[in-house]
């Protein structure tokens, strides 16, 4: 489809960037091969918590092929591995923030940790010198437990000695316990939301090269937003001009988030290429991915509904422990509390929620966000607390929901966010008639027939995206802004290419924003290209994460776009010899209104550059602008989800029979590829709630540090799924009127899942099974409540 007259917003054109990654075209990290390449390889702690009494690197450093060594002591001039956003405590503190080195100077705090880099000419030089190095440590107790950290005597850092780094709170205390003093009914719930590692198929790689005549460097790194990362290493760490890094971030396989944030790996090997005088890369084996990629979730809550005698809420209150790991990964802290207590209102009119989250380091690896960050954990609290106290109340669990539905918007939750637009009637309406609820009971029959105990389950979540805007985000603790960049080149052909500081891995920004971009302009999908991820070539950007990239980015480019068509718009006046009013554009022409006097968008195109026919004192050469965009809110999309389960209580297995969505996403560029972004997030909430879960022993030894241990969903672990993404409504504040669509089925799915599951087992009096109902939790469950 190529037909600009046919409009392109709203089609769901085949992705253009397809056809490069099944012919094997597309150029990973990996891939890039540098004159005189070298390798590096990182020895990792084995230990969760240990003191580095000494290294000897003698050995190491004679064995074939090494090039140089690097340990802890080599950094130690230089900065931190910083972190993004400021937590104040209640009591007005900032958060504790201890030194999170390159590499591992007077202590390891968990297995994985950095602890040297060897160079050599091949990988597997550098990777058997490595195994030379003799490393003396002193074992000490490490803290692995989430829910106890902060009562343990070991401290992970001195700065911190109860392990705990910020007590932070949101919402109205005494409003919320004081409608709590007054309810008919309150539930209780305590829950946990299970650690997850990401694993994008494409594991994390770098590859680093100093260029000695103007002393620069070049990084190719797996990274979600490249004008962070150069930012963060060379401002705050490597202490260099940040002109003077180039960040690229070629095509990336996944991530999920695990790739937004600045790690050890690429920043280490930046400062040794100017050492060692050669480009050095750097492949993460899948056992270096679990060890040391930042994980998701691992929050321990008790939340408490307050309702009054008609189900009617009247509070929320919920207090977390949440696990932030060894160090604070880039954007650690705003997970647990910035991205997660503010969407504690849910769908719903609460009109008093109080929310206390407790943020401990522990000797795991650094947490930090993880498809949804934050709003999969809320979602989950709302949900699952709703769920069960409509099963107490004994009422039906959809009529719990719609008698405490938002109806009107703008509305303003007690947690600070104000949606401005939904319907969340609507996306629960379409939900429930594809779900076909209405037979469920002949279909529960047939399970009971068949000795398998059936369970549904709904949730109805609302998550907020594009984070914004900068100013608010700032007083909330952002040590950034949140904006996004877009520049539009126009070609003296009416060719067009876009330079963008969002970033694709996997999202299809190649095909949806030509989509905009040749609707705008009315011209062909294959006359526009799109660029991201270099920062030798984008004006800048802040990346992809938070379903921001065509809220945020797109609408940047939009702004530049309209720039375009207002100079477009000087010129043709000149050329038509008519006031530039009376200009009019529409399908790629730029024509004197009334007439039939046009130019083509081409043939403007050609007249900026070959500048004969219009004045240069009043218009420059070219057809070339750029913008910046900075939301005045975040979007708001949300739906409805419903899915059906099958238990077998001789064995605890949970076979998902049903699985039905309705999201509202305002308006929808293309919706094959919304489709696709919405299965993939439910196959992660179906992997969290019955398959996934991170483990570490008491020692804080990783024990699902492998595929072995830790279950990834396969094909037949997931129903056919059913999915509406139909246009809702659209948002306000957006030239595009979208709203973020690729966190949806990771947030909304789990909570669904594990309210099927506790309604299969509610009439043994099961209240609650923990992530994942594998079939031994759940089996587990049905012994303990038999006996």
């Amino acid at each position: 489809m190529n037909d600009p007259k046919a409009g392109f917003i709203g089609s769901a054109v085949e992705r253009k960037e397809d056809y490069r990654f099944l012919t094997g075209a597309g150029q990973y990290t990996d891939d890039v091969m540098l004159p005189n390449q070298t390798y590096g390889y990182f020895l990792r702690s084995p230990h969760a918590h240990a003191r580095i009494r000494s290294i000897s690197t003698a050995t190491a450093a004679r064995a074939p092929g090494v090039l140089g060594i690097f340990t802890g002591r080599d950094f130690s001039n230089l900065g931190g591995l910083p972190c993004g956003w400021l937590i104040t405590s209640l009591d007005g503190t900032p958060m504790k923030e201890p030194r999170h080195p390159v590499l591992a100077d007077d202590k390891v705090r968990y297995v994985g940790d950095q602890v040297a880099l060897v160079v050599a000419e091949t990988a597997a030089q550098a990777k058997a010198a490595a195994n030379l190095i003799d490393v003396d440590y002193e074992v000490l107790d490490a803290v692995a437990d989430t829910a106890t950290a902060a009562k343990n005597k070991t401290a992970v850092h001195d700065a911190a000695p109860d392990n705990v780094c910020y007590t932070w709170g949101c919402g109205d205390k005494a409003a919320t316990d004081a409608a709590f003093a007054k309810a008919a009914h309150a539930t209780t719930l305590e829950l946990v939301n299970n650690r997850l590692i990401p694993n994008a198929i494409e594991p994390r790689a770098a590859n680093a090269v100093y260029t000695r005549h103007d002393d620069s460097y070049t990084l190719y790194v797996t990274s979600q937003n490249p004008h962070v990362e150069r930012l963060l290493m060379a401002a705050f760490v490597l202490g260099i001009p940040e002109h003077k890094l180039r960040v690229i971030a070629p095509d990336v396989g996944g991530g999920f988030g695990s790739k937004i944030f600045l790690y050890a790996e690429e920043t280490a090997l930046v400062w040794a290429s100017k050492k060692i005088g050669r480009p050095i890369k750097w492949t993460a084996e899948r056992t270096e991915s679990f060890l040391a990629d930042a994980h998701g979730r691992d929050h321990v809550t008790k939340a408490e509904l307050a309702t009054d005698k008609d189900g009617k809420f009247l509070a929320l209150r919920v207090r977390t422990t949440a696990n932030l790991g060894a160090y604070l990964s880039t954007f650690a802290s705003s997970v647990p509390t910035i991205l997660y207590a503010t969407l504690l209102a849910g769908q719903y009119t609460t009109p008093a929620i109080y929310a206390e989250v407790q943020g401990v380091f522990t000797n795991t690896a650094p947490v930090d966000a993880y498809r949804g960050a934050g709003r999969p954990e809320a979602t989950y609290v709302v949900e699952r607390i709703v769920e069960t106290a409509a099963r107490e109340l004994k009422m039906d669990p959809i009529e719990l929901r719609r008698r405490n539905f938002i109806r009107s918007f703008p509305y303003a939750t007690p947690v600070g966010l104000t949606y401005d637009t939904g319907n969340y009637e609507s996306t629960l309406e379409r939900v429930l008639e594809a779900a076909d609820v209405k037979g469920y009971a002949a279909r529960k029959a047939a399970s009971e027939n068949k000795g398998l105990l059936r369970g549904m389950g709904f949730a109805c979540y609302i998550e907020a995206c594009g984070i914004a805007p900068s100013n608010i985000a700032g007083a909330l603790g952002a040590r950034a802004g949140l904006y996004e960049a877009g520049e539009v080149r126009v070609h003296p052909t009416g060719k067009v290419t876009i330079f963008t500081g969002s970033h694709s891995h996997g999202q299809g920004h190649e095909t949806t924003f030509a989509q905009v971009v040749a609707d705008k302009l009315g011209i062909g999908l294959d006359d526009v290209d799109i660029q991201h991820g270099d920062t030798g070539k984008i004006l800048f950007g802040m990346g992809t994460y938070g379903s921001r990239s065509l809220a945020v980015g797109g609408s940047a480019i939009v702004k530049a776009v309209d720039k375009i068509i207002a100079k477009g718009r000087k010129i043709a006046a000149h050329l038509l010899e008519a006031a530039e009013g009376d200009i009019e554009f529409a399908n790629g022409e730029f024509r004197v209104a009334g007439t039939d006097r046009k130019k083509a968008f081409a043939e403007i195109a050609l007249a900026a550059y070959v500048p004969h026919n219009y004045p240069l004192d009043k218009l420059e050469p070219g057809l070339n602008e750029n913008a910046f965009y900075d939301p005045t809110n975040f979007t708001y999309p949300a739906g409805s989800y419903v899915c059906e389960v099958e238990v077998d209580p001789a064995t605890g297995q949970v076979r998902i029979d049903r699985f039905t969505a309705s999201d509202d996403f305002g308006n929808v560029i293309n919706p094959m590829i919304v489709e696709g972004q919405v299965h993939g997030g439910i196959a992660q909430g179906i992997g969290q709630a019955l398959l996934e879960g991170c483990r570490y022993n008491e020692d804080g030894q990783l024990v699902t540090g492998s595929y072995m241990d830790y279950a990834l969903p396969r094909a037949d672990d997931l129903p056919t799924l059913v999915v509406d993404t139909v246009k809702g409504t659209p948002c306000t504040h957006n030239p595009l009127g979208v709203k973020g669509c690729g966190e949806a089925g990771a947030i909304g799915a789990p909570a669904a899942v594990m309210n099927a599951v506790t309604d299969a087992l509610w009439h043994m009096g099961i209240r609650d099974v923990p992530m994942p109902a594998s079939p031994y939790n759940v089996w587990k469950a049905i012994q303990a409540a038999r006996h």
